[in-house]
This record gives C-alpha cells, structure tokens and sequence, in this order.
C-alpha cells in the first residue's frame, strides 16, 4: 500500500489556450489484453478498459495515452484492482500515470485510488472529496458500501461448498476460479482506506494532454446531481467520447444516494454534449443518445410514483414492492414485474422529508 498524498483541495479550472486539433475517427476497434483487463481503443490513445475476470474489478475505466504521460478515470473496487490495472498498463504505453479522475466517490469506482503513486493527481468534485475525506460521514460504514459488501463472504462460503461438491472437472474448475476471484476480493475489501481527490471541481475544468497529433483537450463537467452529489463526466471534444461514470449505465443506475428528481436535467445538459460514442461505468460502449431519452422517462415516472405513494403514508418498503414501472419493461430486461429496489425508494422518502 502506498503512502497516502496529501489531501489538501485545490480548486483547479484551466482556460482553454490552445487551437483544437480537427476531431479523430471515433473507434479505432484495436483490443489488447493482459492477463486482467481487456482495453479497447475508441480513438486514437483513448481505451475503454474493463477487467477480463481474473482480477474482481466491477467498474469498467478509461485510459487516455499522451505523448508523456497517462491519464486514468476511475480506479476499480479495490487497491487490490487498481495495482493489476496500472500493472496492465504496459501491454498499451511505457508512459507514467500523471492524473486519476474519479467520476464519483462510490466504492467499485474510487476505491483503488490509494494503490496509485504518490506523485499522481487525483481530480474529483468538491463532494467526492467531502465523502471519502469522512468530511461527510464514513463511507465504508454507509448503506451503499455495506449492501453491496457484507454478503461477500457468504458468497464466497457458498462458493467453496459448490466446488467440493461439484463432480463435473470443468464445471468443478469454473467454480474453483469463481471462488478464487471472490476471496480475493473479500480479502482486499479490509485493505481499503479511502482517499480523497486533492484537486476538485465544482463546474468545470479543461485539461490538455500533449498526444502523439498535437494536444488533447479532455474536460472534466459537472453536469448537476444525479447518481450522487457529485457526478462528473470526462469529455473528449476532439475525439467526440464521453466517459459518464454511473450517470447513465446499460441499464438501470444504482440510486440508493441519488438525486432522481434533478438526474433527468443532469441527463439532458450530457445530451448536449456534442459526442458519438459514450462510455459509460459499467457494461460495453454506447453509440448515439437514445439511452439517455429512456432513462430521463424512466427516473420522471419513478419520481412521481413515488411522490405518490409517499404523499398517501406508504412506507418505502411497501412503497418499494408496490410501485409498477413494467411500462418501461421493453429498455430494460431487469423489469420483470412490479416492484423496485427498496434503497432507491428509502432515498428518494428522505429527499421528500427534507
């Protein structure tokens, strides 16, 4: 584990000052693997990268290559993570990372962020770094966190009773991979100490990596809150890419710490954003905008059906079970009858009683 940096936030906006470089070919389509991550070039130095399932990984990252340095969004779920990332990073450049974006401060994107060298900028809204700072309490005792983490090591219990009792050899093999992968990642859950972002944001902040044609403007945008108090968004304006975090998803966004009544304008100002391919946190590339008109529909319904059931004195648990979005069935497969995640409910009746 290395030593953490220090943490003092500065409030950092640079000013474009150079002439932008006409926009590259979107999607190169090159895939270089190594033995825990899969990096896919959308443009030119620019990589998608998800892990390839040796490594528990959960959150996909995006890698801009310049002419001296590295640039990384986002840093796995684990310390454990973020070193087999940055251990990958030879099988695309020699070059040494400079700066670490966090698009948010939720576990499975920020909490690699100690495993990067000292020396390496973290950048973040002025929220991520109140959360992972304990400036606002702590998140490894949150409900997010522990929802998703405390059941780890049943998983991984069950796991091994499965393979022993397995007689398959491949199946038995697959299943003794699974366990690996898991206890792993429960074992690297105690290492975590969150680290804050030393740079932030509130609106906006334009950077300008010096690339192999000429200079890469990569800005980094608070587009209002959404998934958290503090999303942020990486925009390649030359490259015509957005990375989004969880702000939008392949499917349906956790929303357990969301603002779901102000995400659909959070949504509508990324829509103007002038890109082809967006990126989102998780799960493959997304050409075009129409996710984002499916989600802005599916959050305004969730909102006023919720209001509904609130101003009637249901309580969220109820409300949660009861509450029938399979009009939005044909975007999203998860839909399979009424009912909707109880913590999206709990967040949404705190928000209504504030």
């Amino acid at each position: 584990m290395t030593t953490l940096r220090k943490v003092a936030a500065l409030a950092c906006m640079f000013i474009p000052v150079v002439v932008l470089l006409p926009a590259v070919a979107s999607a190169q389509g090159r895939v270089v693997e190594s033995d825990t991550h899969r990096f896919t070039e959308i443009a030119e130095d620019v990589w998608h990268v998800s892990g390839t399932g040796s490594v528990f990984t959960m959150s996909n990252s995006m890698v801009l290559v310049g002419a001296f340095d590295v640039l990384v969004v986002d840093s796995h779920v684990t310390p454990a993570a973020a070193e087999a990332l940055i251990a990958s990073l030879p099988v695309i450049t020699d070059r040494p990372v400079r700066y670490l974006v966090n698009t948010h401060y939720h576990f499975d994107h920020a909490h690699g962020n100690q495993a990067f060298p000292d020396g390496v900028e973290i950048i973040g809204h002025r929220f991520t770094r109140a959360k992972l700072s304990g400036e606002i309490g702590n998140v490894l005792e949150e409900a997010t966190f522990r929802s998703f983490s405390d059941g780890v090591p049943t998983l991984v219990a069950n796991l091994e009773r499965e393979a022993a009792a397995e007689t398959d050899p491949a199946r038995r093999a697959a299943l003794e991979e699974r366990h690996r992968v898991q206890r792993d990642y429960m074992d690297a859950i105690e290492t975590v100490v969150p680290t804050p972002p030393n740079i932030t944001i509130e609106r906006e902040m334009a950077l300008f990596q010096l690339a192999e044609r000429g200079s890469r403007e990569i800005q980094v945008l608070h587009l209002g809150r959404a998934h958290t108090g503090g999303d942020v968004v990486v925009f390649l304006p030359q490259e015509r890419v957005v990375f989004t975090g969880d702000l939008i998803g392949p499917g349906l966004s956790y929303m357990g710490d969301g603002h779901v009544d102000e995400w659909p304008a959070a949504l509508e100002a990324l829509r103007a954003l002038d890109f082809d391919v967006l990126l989102p946190g998780h799960g493959d590339p997304v050409q075009g905008k129409e996710r984002i008109t499916h989600f802005q529909a599916y959050l305004t319904d969730l909102w006023e059906k919720t209001v509904e059931m609130y101003r009637r004195g249901v309580s969220a648990e109820d409300a949660a079970a009861a509450i029938d979005m399979t009009n939005h069935a044909g975007n999203y497969r998860q839909i399979q009858g009424p009912g909707v995640d109880a913590r999206a409910v709990r967040r949404m009746y705190e928000l209504m009683s504030n």
